[in-house]
C-alpha cells in the first residue's frame, strides 16, 4: 500500500475518534472532513453547520449550494472525494453565540492540520472560505480586511484563492460589494476547471 495513503487513512481515523474539545461542545463529536491522497483542490471552510454535522457532509446545506454555483461544479462532481478535498478550521458544530454560529474551535487546527495537509500532496489549489482560514494560510499576507484580501486574489495565486464565506447572512457583503460576481468568480471557475482537469 503507498505509504502517504496508508498514514492518511489512519490520520484520517484519529481525527474520526478526536474527543479534544467534546466537553465544550453543543452536540456530541463527530468531525466532519474528507480528503484524498488525489486530491488536487482543498477547500478549507470555517466548521460544520448543525445540519452538515448531522449529516456527515461537508456543504451540503444552502451554503454549500452557493460554494458549488461559485466554483462552477455541480453536486456530483463536487462529491467526487478523489478530486477534492473539504477540510474545516473546526471540525465539529461549535454552537451558537448572541450573533450567529461561534468560531471554530482552535484545537482542530492545532492538533490537526500540521499533520493533515502534507499528506495532501497532489494538491494545486487551496480554497480559503472565510476570515479563519484567510488568517491560517496566509497569515501577515492579508490585507486589512476580509473584503480586500478578496479584491487582491492575485497576490496569493496560482496556491491559494481567499473567499469570503458563502452563508446567506451575507447577502448584504455580496450587494455591496458587485465586483466579487463580476470580477472574481469568473477566474475562479476558470481556475477551479483548470485545476481539476
Amino acid at each position: 500500500m503507498n505509504r502517504v495513503l496508508s498514514e492518511l487513512d489512519a490520520l484520517s481515523q484519529q481525527i474520526r475518534d478526536c474527543r479534544i474539545c467534546e466537553d465544550h461542545l453543543p452536540l456530541s463529536p463527530k468531525p466532519v472532513f474528507r480528503v484524498s491522497s488525489t486530491a488536487k483542490l482543498l477547500i478549507v471552510g470555517q466548521a460544520p453547520s448543525a445540519m452538515v454535522q448531522g449529516s456527515g457532509q461537508l456543504w451540503s446545506d444552502a451554503t454549500g449550494m452557493r460554494l458549488r454555483d461559485w466554483l462552477g461544479i455541480d453536486k456530483n462532481k463536487f462529491n467526487q472525494q478523489a478530486d477534492i478535498a473539504a477540510v474545516p478550521m473546526g471540525f465539529c458544530y461549535p454552537g451558537r453565540g448572541t450573533s450567529g454560529e461561534l468560531p471554530p474551535r482552535a484545537e482542530c487546527a492545532q492538533n490537526w492540520h500540521p499533520k493533515l495537509f502534507p499528506l495532501l500532496t497532489e494538491v494545486k489549489m487551496i480554497i480559503l472560505v472565510g476570515h479563519y482560514a484567510h488568517a491560517y494560510f496566509l497569515g501577515d499576507q492579508r490585507k486589512k480586511s476580509l473584503t480586500e484580501t478578496v479584491q487582491s486574489f492575485e497576490d496569493y495565486a496560482p496556491r491559494y484563492f481567499p473567499l469570503p464565506h458563502p452563508n446567506p447572512s451575507n447577502t448584504i457583503w455580496f450587494t455591496q460589494n458587485p465586483w466579487f460576481q463580476s470580477d472574481v468568480l469568473p477566474v475562479l471557475k476558470k481556475r477551479v476547471a483548470e485545476v481539476l482537469t
